[in-house]
């Protein structure tokens, strides 16, 4: 007979620093789907316009950085087994995520967030804080992060450059999978946030755009 090895707050909190490095080292658990633009030829573009779409891919990428430790953190807080399970795969799908952006700035000759460890950080506490205040609160905050993530997303597919077809539909499938973790945290019985706790949220989220795209 087999047993399940229980995790302490403490075994977790290891575990989420292992994640931290692996996500920061661009080498975050993913499901392994394929990179959807593969098949998308690369057109060309002035260096104005590579530089720009590689500033909004770059602020995309930090925000994969911050799922990654939302959902890491809300994880972590979780005893509810269902609850962390959902949130692994979320994980790993956003995990395919911050590949794809990652190998489109590569492609774009650019680099990531310099800010990334403090993202990570802040993301991570973050959803620490929203598990342990309880599971329905912390499925309110994977619903209000994917609505302005979604809303991020749409906008930067009409501020690439129109030639640049293999950012586009990255983002394409991102916001595609990003409607379909919000809804199902909806399903899974989220709590609607407080108004004020949407405010700072998207305030937080205009700083990392802004900040993100340079830097």
């Amino acid at each position: 007979m087999t047993t399940q090895r229980h995790y302490t707050l403490l075994d977790k909190l290891c575990l989420g620093f292992d994640q931290a490095m692996r996500t920061l080292a661009n080498q975050a658990q993913s499901s392994g789907e394929l990179f959807p633009a593969a098949q998308v030829a690369e057109e060309p573009m002035s260096d104005a316009e590579r530089k720009h779409a590689a500033g909004l891919m770059r602020v995309n990428h930090a925000g994969e950085v911050c799922a990654q430790a939302l959902y890491h953190g809300q994880g972590a807080a979780s005893s509810n087994c269902t609850l962390q399970a959902q949130m692994e795969q979320a994980a790993l799908e956003e995990g395919d995520h911050l590949n794809w952006c990652k190998q489109r700035l590569d492609e774009l000759s650019s680099h990531t967030s310099y800010l990334n460890p403090l993202w990570y950080a802040g993301s991570f506490c973050i959803g620490l804080t929203a598990g342990m205040i309880g599971d329905k609160w912390s499925l309110g905050f994977v619903v209000e992060t994917e609505r302005q993530v979604i809303k991020h997303l749409s906008s930067h597919i009409a501020l690439l450059p129109a030639q640049d077809q293999r950012s586009q539909q990255v983002l394409a499938r991102m916001e595609s999978d990003e409607a379909r973790h919000r809804d199902v945290a909806v399903e899974a019985g989220a709590h609607e946030l407080p108004r004020p706790v949407k405010r700072v949220m998207g305030w937080v989220s205009r700083v990392m755009v802004k900040t993100a795209y340079y830097l």
